[in-house]
This record gives C-alpha cells, structure tokens and sequence, in this order.
C-alpha cells in the first residue's frame, strides 16, 4: 500500500482512467483535508462542508476524463468543491451560516473581559464574513485564513492574479467597512 502513496497525481489519474478504480482513495486520501478545510472555512458548518467534499470526489471521481492535465488533479478537485461552495453560498434554502467552526482562534484564560471582547469581536467578524459575495470571500479565506499565496489561489482557481488581488482588497474594504457598522 505505501507504493500507492508514492504515486504521482497524473499515474493516479491514469491508473483510475484505465480501470483501477481503487486508485482514486490514494487521491482521496492525498486531498480530502484540504478541501475539507476550505470547505469549512467558506460554508461554517462541519457537516455541510464534509458534503460539499463528498460530492466534489464523487464528482470528480464521475469526471476524471474531463480533468486536462492529471498532474494537477488536486487544483481541479479544489476547483469542483469551490464551485460547490459558491452554490452553497448562494443557495437561499441555506439557513442561519455560520463560520464558528472556521475560526481557530486561541484565547487567553487570565482575563474574563477580554475573553468576552475577543469573542464580541470574532462574532461581528464572523457576520461581516457571511455579508461578502462567495467570490470574495472566497479570495479572502484563501489569503488570509489559509495563507495561500496568489500563485498558488490563481492555480487553484483558475484566475488572475490581478483579478485575485483586487477580490483581495474589496473583501478587506468591505469588511473594514462592515466593522465599522458594527462597532
């Protein structure tokens, strides 16, 4: 089994093509925190977010022909499980999103009153969050929850790097704008 985990993406890629469909968990495996993890971040909710993933391997797995270059098979999963989230995201049968489980912030026990500022403050930044369109925030998790460099977020997303920086900087603009209202 470790010979498996050794494999590149595009010999996984082609083994799966070629009818050995056990070799797609060795994907599975390689991907499903990562997208789990952004998943997360972008739709707040544990079990909404492992779905999203589910139905993004499924798809992926149900699509793999379509995948154009199979060294970078982990970009075109993360591309199908974004999409998925911005569906999510725009969807209106969605109820009461939330991005607690999102935040893995460490909180100092010495004083009560910080806690209790510290946790005023995650929650109005938690709804300015929930106010931005899918694509920004999007742009915003990636940069500043995951710390993904825009190299990297314009692989992943098949966008600019420009058009990446400017979704960048209204996400900040707007939730500095937000967190103004709120306060």
């Amino acid at each position: 089994m470790s010979t498996k985990l050794n494999v590149s993406d595009g010999d996984a890629v082609r083994a799966v093509l070629e009818g050995n469909r056990e070799m797609y968990r060795v994907l599975v495996r390689r991907y499903q925190d990562t997208l789990y993890q952004h998943a997360l971040r972008m739709v707040g909710r544990a079990d909404d977010a492992a779905d999203i993933v589910q139905r993004a391997l499924v798809n992926g797995f149900e699509k793999l022909g379509r995948c154009r270059d199979p060294e970078k098979v982990g970009g075109w999963l993360f591309q199908i499980m974004s999409n998925l989230c911005k569906d999510f995201l725009k969807s209106p049968r969605r109820d009461d999103l939330s991005i607690d489980g999102a935040s893995a912030t460490v909180i100092d026990r010495s004083d009560p009153s910080d806690d209790l500022e510290r946790g005023e403050m995650r929650a109005s930044v938690r709804q300015a969050l929930e106010k931005l369109n899918a694509e920004q925030r999007e742009a915003f998790v990636l940069k500043h929850l995951e710390g993904r460099s825009y190299d990297e977020m314009s692989e992943l997303l098949g966008v600019s790097k420009s058009a990446l920086k400017m979704r960048v900087l209204r996400a900040r603009e707007e939730l500095q704008f937000m967190l103004k209202v709120y306060q």
